[in-house]
């Protein structure tokens, strides 16, 4: 079994948490925080890429 990795893990934890944070202000029908939320994910989600590439060099 593979040992888990904490870092990896925690930007998984918030890329979930973005992707929530986007259908809850659909709900709520807040442009601004729809637009926080997906620049957040698509932040958290760039760094997880980055970060998985620099581990594979």
């Amino acid at each position: 079994m593979k040992r888990i990795e904490p870092v990896p893990l925690l930007l998984a934890i918030l890329a979930v948490a973005a992707v929530m944070a986007i259908g809850v202000f659909i709900a709520r029908q807040s442009a601004t925080g729809i637009a926080v939320s997906t620049l957040t994910f698509i932040t958290i989600m760039g760094a997880g890429f980055v970060r998985k590439k620099r581990m594979r060099e």
